[in-house]
């Protein structure tokens, strides 16, 4: 995992929760593009449903969020 990946997810997380409270799709849509940027630059496959629908998209998307 490259920093720079990383640091691109984290930001897109951010900028995706945040645009999904404030219900502005389109900033929603703008975190996630950032967010798979880093996760592909971290060798990652990139999240491919809707920004908000809260499916997993993986067993190991699933299992990363039960740990916390």
């Amino acid at each position: 995992m490259s920093i720079k990946g990383e640091t691109k997810e984290a930001a897109g997380f951010v900028k995706e929760e945040t645009g999904e409270m404030l219900k502005n799709h389109k900033m929603a849509q703008e975190g996630r593009n950032l967010r798979n940027e880093g996760r592909i630059a971290d060798g990652k496959a990139p999240k491919l449903t809707e920004p908000g629908t809260g499916h997993y998209e993986s067993d190991e998307d699933k299992d990363e969020s039960d740990k916390k």
